[in-house]
Order: C-alpha cells, then sequence, then structure tokens
C-alpha cells in the first residue's frame, strides 16, 4: 500500500484494496476511503469545519480494524494537505501511532517535517524521490505528476529553505489549477513577502489584487 501515487482517490489511503470483479469490500474500507477523500478536499478549499467532520468519521470506521498502519496513514495525508498548505506544524496525530507504524510511514512522517535520513529516500513513495533529494530544484517538482504530492514536495523545500521563486511559482501554479483556495493563498502569501521586501511594488499590488480575489469572489464585480 502506497501513499500518495496518485489523486484524491487513490490518496484515501488506497482502502479499496478490493476491485470491482472481485469480492465487495467492507462497509468500513468504503466509508473511511470516502470520508478521508472528503476531508481533504474540505481542507485544500478552506472548509476547516467539514474536514474536522469527515476525519473524525474516517478515524472512527479506522478505529474498527485496530490496524496502527491504518491510522497512521490517515493522519500522514491528513497532515501532508497542512505541509501543502505551508501549515508547517508538527504532524501530532501520528506519533503516538510512530512505534507501530511500518518503517515506509514513519519515513514519510519524517519528510513531512523536513527530518528524512538520506538513506530513508528509498522508503518514500516514488513520486516523492526525486523531489526529497538534497539538490531537488523547480524541475524535480514539475516531474511529480499528482498534484497533491507535488504541493507537499514544495512545502518541504520552503520548510528547508529550498523554495526558489520558480518552485513557488510552480506551487501557486498547481493550486490555482486545482482550484484549491487554501494553500494557493498560502503560497500567494509568499510570493506577496518575498515582493515586498524585494521592493517590487507593481508584482505586490498584483499579488494583493489575486490574494483578495481568491478570499473573496465578489471582488472586481460589477454592482
Amino acid at each position: 500500500m502506497r501513499l500518495f501515487s496518485h489523486s484524491l482517490s487513490v490518496l484515501a489511503l488506497l482502502l479499496l484494496a478490493a476491485c470491482s470483479s472481485g469480492p465487495k469490500a467492507p462497509d468500513w474500507q468504503m466509508e473511511a476511503k470516502t470520508a478521508m477523500e472528503r476531508a481533504v478536499a474540505a481542507y485544500l478549499e478552506g472548509n476547516s469545519r467539514v474536514e474536522a467532520q469527515e476525519f473524525a468519521r474516517a478515524r472512527s470506521e479506522l478505529s474498527s480494524t485496530g490496524r496502527p498502519d491504518l491510522m497512521a496513514r490517515a493522519e500522514l495525508l491528513r497532515c501532508a494537505s497542512r505541509v501543502a498548505s505551508l501549515v508547517l506544524e508538527p504532524c501530532a496525530g501520528f506519533e503516538p501511532l510512530r512505534p507501530d507504524a511500518p518503517a515506509a510511514e514513519r519515513a514519510y512522517a519524517d519528510y513531512l517535517a523536513g527530518q528524512l535520513q538520506p538513506q530513508d529516500i528509498a522508503l518514500l513513495p516514488a513520486a516523492q524521490r526525486a523531489a526529497a533529494a538534497a539538490g531537488a530544484d523547480a524541475a524535480a517538482l514539475k516531474a511529480v505528476a499528482d498534484p497533491l504530492s507535488q504541493l507537499v514536495a514544495a512545502g518541504v523545500m520552503f520548510r528547508a529553505g529550498r523554495a526558489s521563486p520558480a518552485v513557488l511559482q510552480q506551487a501557486v501554479d498547481t493550486a490555482s489549477s486545482q482550484g484549491w483556495r487554501r494553500p494557493l493563498l498560502a503560497w500567494l502569501g509568499v510570493q506577496l513577502q518575498l515582493a515586498e521586501k524585494g521592493g517590487d511594488l507593481a508584482s505586490a499590488e498584483r499579488l494583493r489584487r489575486r490574494i483578495a480575489l481568491t478570499q473573496n469572489p465578489a471582488v472586481g464585480s460589477k454592482p
């Protein structure tokens, strides 16, 4: 079972192991998968209330299995959505599960925290390995096909002080193309800080207008 290998339907922990031609998946798999999809989507859209509700539902379903590996993956997915949005806080929900989590999950948690050891890069999902390398740049980031995985990689680069202006722009473009309001605002905010610091008044004003539009769809509308 890999983490973060495709888009949201697969990002939800690959809980649907059964294919359409096989036996019916247990109810907990369906419920947990759907809840995780909704939780991540709600968070990226900026709806914290729905995200909390859906994640609690997913946790409830996963707890019925008594499997710490599945619960660990759920917590990592939640934390990854935050790294993608530049909320660079400890992954508190994962840490109590760390002793019983598989090595790949422990490596991914370290990756999100910016503490991954070079020898553990091979434990990451294939999509993240190149972006996790010490010299990774915007080209390596762009090679990550999955949008959320790309934003996570950009967040890890930012945390490590390796996010170039090209990386910032790639993250903005990715969040914008997906309509993910929360990470878009976060990455635009970083660009605005850089423009202000560099004295680029024209770019700063353009970014303020874009941020205002993202925050309030009525901005710019005719009366």
